[in-house]
């Protein structure tokens, strides 16, 4: 039963991709606001639900290209390469992972677990956040405040274009709000993470942009840029322990194995393992091994063709970079990065592989922490997102990426289940969303973010009290990041490539 909540909730994300939260904001919104205010927000997301992110983005990029003084001719191409390899990320993600559920779910069948903490699926977490007056409120004023933070130099990093994801703030706004019945205080709260965050995706913006090849871009997700501090300790930490020496990147791999090594092969023999274990019980029928072959190819076929729409979004950002460096040098201005969505990391070799490859280390995971209750299924077949940023930080070393996930995710894990009564009962009260049964629990793996778990179970206990340390404690962590930045960036690049020449 519980299996096929999580299952009829994924589907529903699956058809409406990322704007199904904006399609199901303003139904639900019109029972609980005047027009006027739904005019007011209301507006903002629907020309966000009719567009689809990769026309916002070609928008927001044509326009941040005219500022630079990018030729208008250029602007537009720019643009259009952008919407084109969003698209193209879009259409290959969504192909390859309705083949890829179906077995993660029947291997945690076979595993015979049956825990009671259900994986909603990220576009339930969504419509969840909106569905309050914080989330709500953040759509628009979260974006506005990023816009600020730009404009008036706080942050090189251009967050606004990654407006569709506002709900990654949003979810947990709405669980202060829930919580504490301080709107205010909710709202503030969302302010203050997003300060956090400009140090974290600042950190990582020059190490993403080289990994993945795209020129002056980086991801700005909430859900991926709190993590960066504990992949880089852990990359760290790991390097002291010699790990760098286990170099298992695709083209050392490819070096040492030639024909086995090739990246669509190695996507041939990872969908072959996966498919296999999630089709133990059905390995002497027809339809199994079709199963197999099915997972086999679409991994292969990911890896095969993502290289090449990679290369058109990356061919977006030429002019733009070209420009923002005069720009930046003209203007005594940091370099500029812009906002990317996740989805175009998560097809490059080493991402998808790692990805792929941690589907069965975290339901073990799941099975021998203790007090865990979550069954992950959606959160399963999107590791290649939360791989982003380990594999950028550890320059493609999928041995270190996988490590490093693991000792994340153990304590992410154990801070997360304590949330999901909570998070259920806002969860049941939206309407237009599956009711979860009695005994069960709603979650997803946003709640296994540590840091900005931590942070709301402060304010949870202290309200106000807490919130102004962590405001307090931001400016000297804030300064001290801002006068060390260069130093700090290199050494991050230096902690990436250790080992890369090894044998």
């Amino acid at each position: 039963m519980q299996q096929s909540q999580s299952w009829s909730l994924l589907k529903k994300g699956e058809k409406r991709g990322k704007n199904l939260f904006l399609y199901l904001l303003i139904e639900f919104e019109k029972e609980r606001y005047s027009m006027d205010v739904i005019a007011i927000f209301g507006k903002f997301s629907e020309f966000i639900n009719t567009f689809g992110s990769p026309i916002v983005i070609a928008i927001i990029l044509f326009v941040i290209c005219l500022a630079f003084k990018v030729k208008t001719k250029n602007a537009f191409m720019s643009a259009t390469f952008a919407g084109i390899g969003l698209m193209g990320f879009m259409w290959l993600i969504n192909e390859y992972i309705p083949i890829v559920v179906p077995v993660v779910i029947s291997m945690i069948e076979n595993t015979g677990i049956n825990l009671p903490g259900i994986d909603v699926g990220w576009a339930a977490v969504a419509v969840v956040a909106y569905s309050t007056e914080a989330g709500m409120i953040y759509l628009v004023l979260g974006t506005i405040f990023q816009l600020v933070l730009f404009l008036t130099r706080f942050t090189n990093v251009f967050q606004p274009s990654g407006v569709w994801d506002q709900y990654s703030y949003a979810i947990w706004g709405s669980m202060v709000y829930f919580v504490t019945k301080d709107l205010l205080l909710a709202v503030a709260f969302m302010l203050l993470l997003n300060l956090y965050v400009t140090i974290c995706y600042e950190a990582l913006a020059k190490r993403w942009s080289t990994y993945y090849g795209y020129q002056n871009c980086t991801i700005v997700q909430l859900h991926h840029g709190m993590g960066v501090p504990v992949a880089i300790f852990l990359n760290w930490l790991l390097n002291k322990c010699g790990a760098y020496k286990i170099n298992w990147k695709p083209e050392r791999i490819r070096e040492k194995f030639g024909f086995w090594g090739d990246p669509i092969v190695m996507g041939v023999m990872v969908g072959l393992v996966l498919g296999i274990l999630g089709n133990l019980t059905n390995l002497g029928t027809m339809a199994g091994w079709g199963s197999i072959a099915s997972v086999a190819i679409g991994t292969a076929a990911t890896m095969a063709i993502f290289p090449r729409v990679a290369a058109i979004f990356a061919q977006a950002f030429t002019y733009l970079a070209s420009a923002s460096r005069t720009f930046s040098k003209d203007k005594n201005r940091e370099e500029i990065y812009i906002g990317v969505d996740d989805a175009s990391g998560y097809g490059e070799t080493s991402t998808l592989l790692a990805g792929t490859l941690f589907i069965p280390i975290f339901i073990i995971m799941c099975i021998v922490v203790p007090g865990n209750l979550f069954l992950p299924v959606s959160t399963l077949v999107g590791f290649p997102f939360t791989f982003n940023v380990y594999s950028s930080l550890n320059n493609g070393n999928i041995f270190k990426s996988l490590i490093s996930c693991t000792l994340a995710y153990i304590p992410g894990l154990i801070l997360a289940s304590p949330l999901f009564a909570t998070y259920t009962q806002i969860y049941n009260g939206v309407s237009g969303l599956e009711p979860i049964a009695a005994g069960a629990f709603a979650g997803n793996s946003f709640f296994m973010g540590m840091i900005q778990n931590l942070m709301m179970r402060s304010v949870f206990s202290w309200g106000w009290v807490a919130l102004g340390v962590l405001f307090v404690a931001f400016w000297p962590l804030w300064f001290w990041f801002k006068k060390n930045k260069v130093k700090i960036v290199d050494w991050i690049e230096e902690q990436a490539l250790m080992g890369s020449t090894s044998n």
